[in-house]
């Protein structure tokens, strides 16, 4: 039995291991490992339209629509899955009652649309632990509310920010333990845990992959964020992180730095062609705009890129 100090040395020599960069990783990992931290699926290509609630925030904040209301405006476009945020659960960052979350199951599967996710807002950057245990807790929690619903995937951040006083392998040293932590809790409920790139504690795609190679759990992946690749060519970084995507955030725009321009869908299709992709492929517009006409005509532009109209 190891004594309690090499124990500590055993976890230590882990995460350094584990933190190291992609490259090093690869060299020194056992294939069957790296192959945990990959999305592995039938090659080729087959896809499905998906809209995340976020492209309704104004009017589900407001009241004035409902998810069950953006159910219905899936069923009536065509719109084969709905993200369904959990922000916009009443009562949020509370689980909802079983009621509520029946409720939206039985409507979408009612209207032909899929629940291919929820998501929360956690901020695993928080160096204080009692914090980040009380964010770890919302995951799982929330995981359940995902099982209930029957949505194959849960999605979540890193944090805002680097904290101050820290560097990035320093956070990695109290962050991954805290996902590997919710990848096990989404093993046992039957939910994969989705880590979104969202410029903001992880800026590039390998910083994404460094967490979801340490993690090392076929239960975590990248919920691949198309407008929040910034740092450098945007579409080198997607085809970075597409082996590890387990969902996506198809957005309008995409980044360069400060500069946004319109996504090249034709250049993202490409992308997907080349290295495989099978499942939903989730849009989310943003910006000023009633979402009902920029939903109908991103989700158009997307069908005839795509070859799915």
């Amino acid at each position: 039995m190891l004594s309690a100090m090499q124990t500590v040395n055993s976890r230590r020599n882990f995460l350094q291991g584990a933190l190291g960069t992609a490259a090093a990783s690869a060299a020194i990992w056992p294939r069957a490992a790296l192959g945990q931290a990959r999305a592995l699926r039938t090659s080729g290509t087959r896809l499905k339209v998906g809209l995340n609630a976020y492209s309704f925030d104004k009017p589900l904040k407001a009241g004035t629509m409902t998810l069950e209301d953006v159910v219905r405006y899936c069923a009536q476009h065509g719109i084969d899955a709905l993200d369904a945020t959990g922000y916009y659960f009443p009562g949020y960052p509370k689980v909802p009652s079983d009621e509520s979350v029946f409720s939206l199951k039985r409507t979408a599967f009612l209207n032909g649309v899929a629940l291919s996710g929820t998501g929360v807002r956690n901020d695993f950057t928080l160096p204080d632990a009692a914090s980040r245990k009380a964010e770890v807790q919302l995951v799982r929690d929330w995981i359940e509310v995902a099982s209930k619903l029957g949505a194959p995937v849960i999605r979540v951040f890193t944090g805002p920010k680097m904290p101050e006083g820290h560097t990035f392998d320093q956070v990695l040293e109290w962050m991954v333990p805290d996902f590997i932590e919710c990848a096990a809790y989404g093993q046992k409920h039957g939910v994969i845990v989705g880590l979104q790139n969202h410029n903001d504690f992880v800026k590039t795609a390998d910083q994404a992959i460094r967490i979801i190679t340490a993690v090392n759990s076929a239960w975590f992946g990248s919920i691949l964020d198309v407008g929040s690749l910034r740092e450098k060519d945007p579409y080198e970084e997607i085809e970075r992180l597409l082996p590890y995507a387990v969902s996506w955030q198809l957005k309008e725009a995409v980044g360069y730095g400060t500069k946004e321009t319109p996504t090249d869908l034709a250049k993202v299709k490409a992308i997907i062609d080349k290295g495989g992709y099978r499942g939903y492929l989730p849009i989310e517009t943003l910006g000023a705009g009633d979402p009902v006409v920029k939903v109908a005509v991103f989700i158009e532009q997307v069908r005839k890129a795509f070859g799915l109209a």
